[in-house]
Order: structure tokens, then C-alpha cells, then sequence
């Protein structure tokens, strides 16, 4: 028994290496955009918040592997060899009995999130394999009915949202539509599943509806029993398809009713519920208007896993400037432990991300974008003030000595500071160059143009 789990955990751990970000939504192609005017001023309110948290927690977290992913039999999908399909399912559920995080602390996950100088956030209250941590009245697969039951804290859902609301941030509820552990989605009586529910919709027509009412139902409880919620975040971009309808028509006009101006993100789906755009693990190539944020993880995964490789906090400072730059914001993704705590490791980078917008953060909240969002080797990005008096360039590599950009001139007289430190620093201007000289910095350097 002790070398077949050795080997699913080596077989687990060379799927998540291998395929942990397979499975991506990219951007979609068009953009619609609300009419309701109480969402559109809640909109306008996220877009000067610039940088979120998205934190994946769930059976996953238990063994440390790549969310939901591998219930699925796609081809892009490694098998656990060491297990049959079926047999590997009944292992994954069974996870439930072990879900047990004694050392919960939402209160530290909001404050390290505050102090990493995030602004909003977004928690996975389901994700596709079913798991609720929330107490859904709609199916006992919750984290109320897990080892976890009896906790004070059982409900999580309730405690995360009551943290980060007491720490001042905006409020994002993740939902998926699809639900794998759901008979109403994947029917036991049918072969096995790819991501899509398993059966003919238009053939059962009655058990597609009670799919539908399921979804609904579940989106009441999350609408009406948590408290203000700003932003519903529903995953699953394939389930808008004609033969996947989960009628969202209807889940967000209650949703509205119980939330006024809630931003709807329907993943993907282009179409009057795609508030913004959310492209995964990469930043568009180009400057984009309207609202967009990118979601991409602080390690290579969303949740927590062993031993993982992370990304510097200077990387991550560099993707939120240049998100910002580009019309976006960025969502960060951490994973919390099986145990119910932001590790040490990731808070360490969260404390150095937070430091650096302390002191320069003036550059990416409330800014605004420019027509010249960039240089020439995009090793600066651009942002302004909304009144236009003040131009911000962020260096994303200041050890270079010197950095030029063309255009965004500062007028004659005019003052180039380092944000962090106000010191004015050297420069020239030649046929439209800008030339800064740049003090020593490990980090990256916002200079601060206020034209005279």
C-alpha cells in the first residue's frame, strides 16, 4: 500500500508539472459590456482597484494536486495509472473525509492580502469537481458534512467573506456552473465524462432543467446568505453553449435583486453577463480599453501544492504594471494549505509586493492608461493620473543604469522623481527621447512626471 500511494503521488506530481495550466480560458473575442447603470458605477469602482487575490482551497488541497482537472478523461489529461478511472473518483470524493483544516485563519489570509496591497479578492466557493465550502442545502458534498463538520468555522464561506470585508476589500464570489460530482451533470448511468455533461440535454430534457434549477438554487443560497457581494465570478466558459444552457438569465436577475450593481464575470462567454474580461496566465499583447483583468497564479498553480516554483515578487510587480498599462488589472492566485493557512513562502512575497506599492502604489491605483503605454523593449509602462497632470513610468529593470523611452516627454522644466523616495532625478530630452538616469534599486523604480 505504501509504494502505490509513492507512486500516485509521483504520477500526480508529474501530471501537475506537466499539465497544471492545460486547461486555460483565454480572452474572448468581443465585448459587450452592462447597461444597468448601478453595475456600470460598481464597474468604474473595480477598475481603480488594479490587483486582487483569487484563492483555489478545496479536496485538492488535500493531497496538493492541480484543482478538479484529472476527474475528466480528455486527451490532454495524464491518467493516474496506479488506479482505474472509477476507482480513482471514489479515492478523489473520498478526499472529504480528510478535508479537515484545524488551523483555518481567514482573518490571517485578509490581512496578509491587505498588507500585499490588494485591493479585491476572489474565493472559490465551488469549484468544477463539486466541493462546497459553503453550506449548501442543495447537496451534502460540502465542507459541512467533511471531517471538517462541528468546526465553529465549518461554514468557511461565511468567515473568508467577514474577514476581507472587515480589512476594506471589494468581495468576489467564485462559482462554477459545471459540477462534476453532481448526477444531475455527469450521470452515473453514462459512459465516462469529458468536461461536459455527459448525456443528450434535448433526450432528458427533465433531468437537464433540474440541472438548471441545482445551479440556481445554489446561486440563491450564495446571493442571499453571505452578505454584500461585489462580484460574482462564474467559471466554466463551455457551459454557455446552446446544449449546456444553465439559463443565467435567471440566476442573475435574482443575483442583482439580492445584490444591486453586482458585477457578473461570465468567463469567456461573450454576451450581456461578461462584465469583464478575464484572460488566464498570460497579459494581451496590446492596450485594451475596456474592462479586463488577467488572473495568473504567484506559483504555477492555483492551488497549493508541495514544493512548488514560485515567481518573484519583482515579476509579479512588473505583470501589475504592465496590466495596469494596458488597461487591466491583476488577479493573483495563491492557494491556501491543506490546513487552512497562506504559508510562510507565499506570504513573504506578498509582504515584498505589498512594500513596494506602499510606496509606489500612487502609480497603479486610479491611473488611468495613455496613448503610449509602453517603450520600445517594454522594459517601461506607462500610466496617468486621470486629470492628466501627472505621468507615471514604471522601470521594470532599473539595474540597467539608464532607461530611454520615445514620446511622453516631459515639458521643459518640468521634474522627474523617484515616487518612493521624491528625489528628482537626471535626465535629458533629444528629438523626442527621454533619457532618466536611474538610482541603485533591486526592485522595480516608478519615476513620477508632474509637467510644469
Amino acid at each position: 500500500m505504501k509504494i502505490k500511494f509513492i507512486l500516485l503521488m509521483f504520477a500526480l506530481t508529474v501530471w501537475t508539472l506537466m499539465h497544471g495550466q492545460s486547461m486555460r480560458h483565454e480572452q474572448s473575442e468581443t465585448y459587450i459590456g452592462p447597461t444597468d447603470p448601478l453595475v456600470k458605477e460598481k464597474l468604474e469602482q473595480w477598475r481603480d482597484l488594479k490587483f486582487g487575490i483569487i484563492f483555489h482551497w478545496g479536496l485538492y488541497s488535500v493531497p496538493g494536486i492541480v484543482e478538479s482537472w484529472q476527474l475528466t478523461s480528455e486527451d490532454w489529461i495524464t491518467p493516474d495509472t496506479t488506479r482505474t478511472y472509477d476507482e480513482y473518483k471514489q479515492w478523489y470524493w473520498g478526499l472529504i473525509d480528510s478535508f479537515n483544516p484545524t488551523d483555518f485563519d481567514p482573518e490571517q489570509w485578509a490581512r496578509v492580502s491587505r498588507q500585499a496591497g490588494a485591493k479585491y479578492m476572489v474565493f472559490t466557493s465551488k469549484h468544477h469537481d463539486g466541493f462546497c465550502l459553503f453550506d449548501s442545502k442543495a447537496t451534502d458534498f460540502t465542507i459541512t458534512h467533511s471531517a471538517f463538520a462541528g468546526n465553529p468555522k465549518e461554514d468557511a464561506l461565511r468567515w473568508v467573506f467577514d474577514a476581507f470585508r472587515n480589512e476594506g476589500l471589494m468581495i468576489g464570489c467564485y462559482f462554477s456552473k459545471p459540477d462534476w460530482h453532481s448526477p444531475l451533470y455527469w450521470w452515473p448511468a453514462k459512459a465516462t465524462p469529458t468536461r461536459h455533461h455527459n448525456y443528450n440535454s434535448e433526450q432528458y430534457p427533465e433531468r437537464w432543467a433540474a440541472y438548471q434549477d441545482y445551479v440556481y438554487e445554489q446561486s440563491k443560497e450564495l446571493m442571499h446568505n453571505y452578505g454584500p457581494i461585489d462580484i460574482f465570478w462564474l467559471d466554466g466558459g463551455w457551459c454557455d453553449e446552446p446544449r449546456e444552457d444553465i439559463r443565467l438569465d435567471r440566476i442573475v436577475e435574482m443575483a442583482r435583486e439580492a445584490q444591486p450593481g453586482l458585477i457578473v464575470v461570465n468567463r469567456a462567454c461573450p454576451g450581456p453577463y461578461e462584465d469583464y474580461q478575464t484572460p488566464e496566465q498570460q497579459i494581451p499583447d496590446h492596450q485594451i480599453t475596456t474592462p479586463w483583468e488577467s488572473c495568473i497564479t504567484l506559483t504555477h498553480d492555483w492551488g497549493w501544492v508541495p514544493n512548488p516554483v514560485y515567481k518573484s515578487a519583482n515579476e509579479i510587480i512588473a505583470k501589475l504594471a504592465e496590466c495596469t498599462a494596458k488597461g487591466g488589472s491583476l488577479l493573483l492566485g495563491v492557494g491556501p494549505t491543506p490546513t487552512g493557512i497562506i504559508d510562510e513562502e507565499n506570504c513573504r512575497r506578498l509582504a515584498e509586493i505589498g512594500a513596494w506599492l506602499d510606496a509606489n502604489g500612487e502609480a497603479i491605483y486610479g491611473t488611468t492608461i495613455t496613448d503610449i503605454y509602453t517603450n520600445e523593449d517594454q522594459s517601461v509602462w506607462f500610466t496617468a493620473s486621470k486629470d492628466g497632470s501627472t505621468l507615471y513610468a514604471i522601470v521594470s529593470n532599473p539595474s540597467v543604469g539608464t532607461i530611454s523611452w520615445q514620446g511622453n516627454a516631459p515639458r521643459r522644466g518640468s521634474k522627474i522623481r523617484n515616487l518612493a523616495t521624491g528625489k528628482a532625478l537626471k535626465y535629458t530630452v533629444t528629438d523626442s527621447t527621454t533619457t532618466v538616469t536611474l538610482p541603485s534599486s533591486s526592485t522595480p523604480i516608478a519615476l513620477k512626471i508632474v509637467n510644469s
